[in-house]
């Protein structure tokens, strides 16, 4: 049996580098965000997960889905899938690592080398797509 994890992301792209985060304790990371409360939309459990975790509050009316992707899931056993459904968004305020967060990154496609497998897959994405170096 195949387990799947779903997660949120938020996927700000500025000056050609990506935002991401690693979390206290762990060496890989990651697309800022998490997972959904049982009743709760996408656009709301990502508004509430970046604010946890970087201080900002992402504007709901221009959160769109840039894309979605599955890889092995980072630290867990062979087989164990995550699925992560990757927004944009503008927001208001300054990023900040909070609760969990040990740090904030701007990574580029050079620096894969850093990131979890899917963090990997979305920088090939984002290379492929132009958006990145």
């Amino acid at each position: 049996m195949t387990t799947e994890i779903d997660k949120l992301a938020w996927l700000h792209v500025v000056d050609r580098q990506v935002l991401f985060a690693r979390s206290k304790g762990r060496q890989a990371c990651y697309i800022p965000g998490g997972k959904r409360e049982p009743g709760e939309s996408d656009e709301a459990a990502l508004v509430r997960e970046i604010r946890e975790e970087l201080s900002v509050d992402l504007l709901p009316e221009t959160i769109r889905l840039a894309g979605k992707f599955r890889a092995q899931a980072d630290g867990k056993p062979d087989g164990a899938m995550v699925k992560m459904s990757c927004y944009q968004a503008d927001y208001r305020g300054r990023i900040t690592a909070a609760a969990e967060i040990e740090e904030v990154l701007w990574l580029r496609h050079g620096d894969k080398d850093r990131c979890s497998p899917v963090g990997r897959l979305i920088l090939d994405w984002l290379k492929q797509q132009g958006m990145i170096d």
